[in-house]
């Protein structure tokens, strides 16, 4: 869908109407903001199509700079979800009235008429056409009538990012689940799995590695449930880790079922960073049995175990649910048990958001937002304790940091064990790797932050 805006003008080429170099075929003078929320699936999307405009010559802006394109990438996982990504869509839209604003995502999935109907919005991208934004965009800037309905559906098309909003980046292995959580709408939204090709899969990670990236993280909707001919997870696992190069590797959102003695091995391997979130949701049997995971407690438990037998000090963070239909307080005070039992050095707590569509929808003895309110902030602050009880135990111990921030003096990262770390340091570089040895913290809950001393280079 394409409303009439009129992008600013002040450098377009009078052949082509879109700011086009005669010889390069570039965008010249052409500004692009993007904005992505929720998960690191869609950074990792938004930073491939950072590359792709990058490449097309588009400068990269901020909201407040007036670009001429705006890209908001959204997520509708939670009714919060939904809220920010409007009002994300709103702010971007009002403080650039010219501009082309781009709404994809999986918001743009769930209300994609909704959307379209909004006079601030240009084009509303689906998430499997998705990766062609730049050419509906480019498109329009030539004075082309191309509906998002025309663009190729294929949610691989993605390049190997090379321009990048971070200092990691991932790679896509699949998209899409079959699982059908009852509270969950990814299904209907990202679609039905599907995996990568594996020779995809190693070409863009090698490219990825060329480009300057020092670590990837392997992402994708349900990525444990990857299969592309006799090749799973594990073993495109093993394939990837067997890629030349100097880099490391982790594992983004990753569901506890499947898994036995060979995934757990596979964190000797010098490249694959210890660290898991791993998705409990609850710590309740009869919670989980609602909720239709593909697990219980007592499989969980076993995994946990499995791994701190291997590395005791591995970090697992994880996601919680809270105030699903039904939950009762002994159901509750089971996952309180079972955060204080399992030590996750974070808890991404989320309270339970009807999603129209999900059988938990349709679900009976909905828990009060008020309830749902106070047990969130039970979970959030044993999350608080845990971070503090395991930053306790890594003090004396060695970190290699990648760098993400640094100054004249100082820097900051995440470590191997995917904790945050500070550092002083003089002209110490973004995207370097550095030995520390941990020594303390700075700031306090959610800000709480390892300190260490600079032992040496590693790469």
């Amino acid at each position: 869908m394409s409303k009439n805006k009129s992008p600013h003008t002040d450098s377009l080429s009078p052949l082509s109407g879109r700011g086009l170099g005669e010889a390069s075929g570039e965008a010249v003078g052409l500004r692009v903001a993007f904005k992505t929320l929720g998960c690191r699936l869609n950074q990792y999307e938004t930073d491939a199509l950072v590359t792709d405009f990058d490449k097309a010559g588009y400068q990269l802006v901020s909201f407040d700079e007036s670009p001429d394109v705006v890209v908001v990438n959204t997520c509708t996982v939670t009714n919060q979800s939904d809220q920010k990504s409007r009002t994300v869509i709103s702010q971007a839209a009002r403080k650039n009235k010219d501009a082309v604003v781009v709404v994809t995502g999986c918001m743009a999935n769930n209300f994609k008429e909704k959307l379209e109907s909004q006079d601030n919005i240009t084009f509303v991208v689906e998430n499997n056409r998705k990766s062609s934004v730049l050419a509906l965009v480019d498109a329009h800037f030539s004075g082309e009538i191309l509906h998002p309905n025309q663009l190729p559906q294929d949610v691989f098309r993605y390049e190997p990012v090379q321009k990048s909003l971070h200092t990691r980046s991932a790679v896509k292995i699949q998209d899409g689940c079959d699982n059908f959580c009852t509270f969950c709408i990814i299904p209907m939204v990202r679609g039905r799995a599907v995996s990568r090709p594996v020779a995809d899969v190693l070409e863009s990670v090698r490219k990825t590695i060329e480009n300057g990236f020092k670590e990837i993280v392997i992402t994708g909707v349900n990525i444990g449930r990857y299969e592309d001919g006799e090749t799973r997870f594990e073993d495109l696992l093993v394939k990837i880790l067997d890629v030349p190069g100097d880099f490391r590797v982790r594992i983004s959102s990753l569901e506890p079922d499947g898994f036995g003695d060979r995934f757990v091995e596979l964190f000797s391997h010098p490249k694959l960073m210890p660290h898991l979130h791993l998705c409990l949701q609850s710590g309740s049997e009869k919670t989980l049995l609602r909720m239709r995971r593909m697990y219980d407690v007592g499989q969980f438990r076993k995994t946990i175990h499995q791994f701190r037998s291997f590395y005791p000090e591995f970090n697992f963070t994880t996601d919680i649910i809270v105030g699903f239909p039904g939950e009762t307080e002994e159901e509750f005070h089971q996952t309180i048990e079972a955060v204080k039992e399992f030590n996750f050095s974070h808890v991404h707590t989320f309270k339970y958001s009807v999603r129209k569509g999900t059988r938990a929808e349709r679900l009976e003895n909905h828990v009060p937002e008020k309830i749902k309110t106070a047990r969130s902030l039970q979970i959030r602050e044993l999350s608080e304790e845990n971070k503090l009880r395991y930053y306790q135990s890594l003090l004396g111990k060695i970190q290699n940091v990648l760098v993400e921030k640094a100054t004249k003096t100082k820097a900051s990262g995440y470590g191997d064990l995917y904790v945050p770390v500070e550092f002083q340091g003089k002209d110490i570089q973004k995207n370097t790797v550095h030995t520390i040895k941990l020594t303390g913290f700075s700031g306090e809950g959610e800000r709480l932050v390892l300190v260490g001393e600079l032992v040496g280079l590693c790469v």
